[in-house]
């Protein structure tokens, strides 16, 4: 899909989100993606060495290999949403084999999944796609369901399976939030001592966040949670496109709720979505941990809404995009052609970042 291509499908949010050339922070205080990122951002840090490697075996690997950017399919829904619901549109994928044939065909930077269907595969598949072990999830088993994220597997063994990386989520503002961030700082201590890159899933969770709104997609909220994921040395952040502002305003109505600035609201953001994103790519140190928004839930316009995001996130700063649902909700066929579409934006020139 080429640039002309591209922007017939924004249809009329196309100058909206191509047009946009006068962000609240400065693209020349970021440290952008390139070809150069491991060298230029990475070296000089406290990285192992085995972990640059493992970095740029992610980055130098599909149709977005030697750009800077990453195209991930993520599978771990079957465990996070059940598998029934999950695959249900699509059973081909009751059989993981076929998740890591769609990264591959759609032609991923890496496929993140889980621990039972790398293991059913590492041996035919681990030295043909970077693997990525999601380590922890949400069980929604347990009655009622509760947000707290659990270790399903253990940093050995994505080590065995030949993984480059791993991924956990923590849920900043849950109630397990304290527990969450002690235990993945200490799984992403492990995981950098033998060699492997680390991602993570930064979302909010917490009933109180949802009000005339939901902030759990507020720039203010999210970006903080970005904060704390490169705290804990993420060399990756996964974050939740933002969709509104405000989440601490809103909190402090009612109690006295975290710490907050105007100039958030007036100097480093507008209401634009790609300022919005611009500040989630400031809160990972200014882009130095790359950013990599969500495709979201598979729906009626996944084309659409899947370009929107990755052209909000490039023109934002951020590093990529990570799309599970869109993709492997479909026929195979549809869903490479819709990973092809969203790196095929990362790939047009005349998309910059704004």
């Amino acid at each position: 899909m080429n640039f002309e291509q591209i922007s017939k499908q924004l249809g009329k949010n196309a100058e909206y989100l191509l047009g946009f050339d006068k962000p609240k922070i400065s693209k020349d205080h970021l440290h952008l993606p390139g070809g150069d990122f491991v060298d230029r951002i990475f070296s000089p840090t406290d990285r192992p060495v085995p972990v640059l490697r493992s970095i740029e075996a992610l980055l130098n690997h599909g149709r977005l290999a030697k750009t800077g950017y990453l195209s991930i399919l993520p599978v771990d829904q079957g465990i996070e949403h059940s598998a029934g619901a999950s695959f249900a549109k699509n059973p081909i994928y009751f059989d993981g084999e076929n998740i890591i044939k769609l990264a591959i065909e759609g032609g991923c930077n890496g496929v993140a999944t889980t621990l039972g269907v790398l293991g059913s595969v590492a041996r035919k598949y681990a030295h043909k796609i970077p693997f990525i072990l999601k380590i922890n999830h949400n069980e929604l088993l347990t009655y009622p369901n509760k947000s707290e994220q659990i270790l399903f597997a253990t940093v050995k063994q994505a080590f065995d399976q030949g993984c480059v990386a791993i991924g956990a989520t923590i849920y900043f503002g849950s109630d397990d939030s304290g527990r969450e961030i002690v235990e993945i700082s200490k799984v992403f201590d492990m995981a950098h001592q033998l060699g492997m890159a680390t991602i993570l899933w930064c979302y909010v969770r917490n009933s109180a966040f949802k009000k005339d709104k939901d902030y759990h997609v507020s720039a203010d909220l999210t970006g903080q949670a970005n904060h704390l994921g490169v705290t804990i040395q993420a060399d990756i952040i996964k974050q939740k496109l933002p969709e509104n502002n405000g989440g601490y305003n809103v909190l402090n109505q009612e109690s006295s709720y975290g710490k907050t600035d105007k100039r958030i609201y007036s100097d480093l953001t507008s209401d634009h979505p790609i300022d919005l994103t611009r500040y989630q790519v400031a809160n990972c140190y200014m882009g130095r941990a790359g950013l990599i928004n969500s495709g979201g839930a598979s729906g009626e316009n996944d084309l659409v809404d899947a370009l929107t995001t990755a052209v909000i996130n490039k023109r934002a700063g951020g590093m990529g995009l990570i799309s599970g649902r869109k993709a492997f909700q479909k026929p195979m066929k549809e869903g490479v052609e819709l990973l092809n579409a969203i790196q095929d934006v990362y790939l047009a020139k005349e998309i910059t970042v704004a």
